[in-house]
């Protein structure tokens, strides 16, 4: 292991500017997972970190020794509390953080159960979203280009760890490719807060892809005219629409329901 015993070590300076800047997260194509949850799940996942960075006072913890035992020692930073919180202004309590090449998977065929996320831009939802997602067996999670970069600190603390479980594609042109999908027998499902068909009583067919539009103006016209299934969620309550997140849960755990032998 490596001990910093300055905020100018150059993995830590690192590690700091890719969890601050955006722009260099996008240019040096590398980003940062915070806490040990993260970390596992990407070491049982994916492979070793470029290298993580620890809090020296708790590396013999209970959650940390497994994952440094997986770690080259060389790529191990330690760090007192203090300066883990000064350099990287996060919570001494994540323990660790690990700098990771940026997974940029290319486009498969498709599958038989996808999201569709049409420029939603709040990374929460979108985390969330991937969340949902990895929880309901989707297979590919498709963004199109002015959605939250998936990949963001605060995308990948709401996602905890479905990153590693589906596979994220970004800057989709999702018209484009709901046409193909369509063309291939596919059925491209837009949910919409009135006109639809109600959730509950529809059937839905597979392949499958769901579309889940923007918070506040809802889907792109020209990602609407490509779908040819339209989805509201019955809502005898007094409140018009649901977060894109919990909206996109109901509707993807219904398709799953359907899909399911009877019982």
């Amino acid at each position: 292991m490596l001990h910093a015993t300055s905020r100018h070590n150059p993995r830590l300076r690192e590690a700091a500017r890719l969890i601050a800047s955006s722009r260099d997260r996008r240019k040096a194509g590398r980003c940062v997972l915070e806490g040990d949850h993260l970390v596992e799940v990407y070491l049982a996942r994916i492979g070793t970190p470029a290298f993580v960075v620890v809090v020296d006072e708790m590396r013999e913890s209970a959650a940390l020794v497994p994952l440094l035992a997986r770690m080259p020692g060389a790529d191990v930073v330690t760090v007192r509390a203090p300066l883990f919180a000064e350099a990287l202004g996060l919570p001494v309590a994540l323990g660790i953080v690990a700098v990771i090449p940026t997974p940029a998977p290319t486009a498969v065929a498709p599958a038989r159960l996808h999201l569709l996320l049409d420029d939603l831009q709040d990374p929460g939802n979108v985390g969330t979203l991937l969340r949902t997602a990895a929880a309901a067996g989707v297979d590919q999670v498709l963004l199109s280009k002015h959605c939250a970069f998936a990949w963001s600190p605060k995308v990948l603390r709401a996602g905890q760890g479905a990153h590693f479980l589906t596979t994220i594609l970004e800057d989709v042109d999702l018209p484009q490719w709901a046409a193909t999908f369509r063309a291939q027998g596919g059925q491209v499902a837009a949910t919409v807060p009135r006109g639809g068909d109600d959730l509950f009583a529809m059937k839905f067919a597979w392949p499958l892809a769901i579309a889940i539009g923007n918070e506040g103006t809802g889907m792109s016209a020209a990602l609407l005219a490509e779908c040819n299934a339209r989805v509201r969620i019955p809502m005898p309550g007094a409140t018009e629409s649901l977060n894109a997140s919990a909206a996109a849960a109901i509707v993807l755990f219904e398709a799953l329901r359907q899909s399911l032998p009877q019982r």
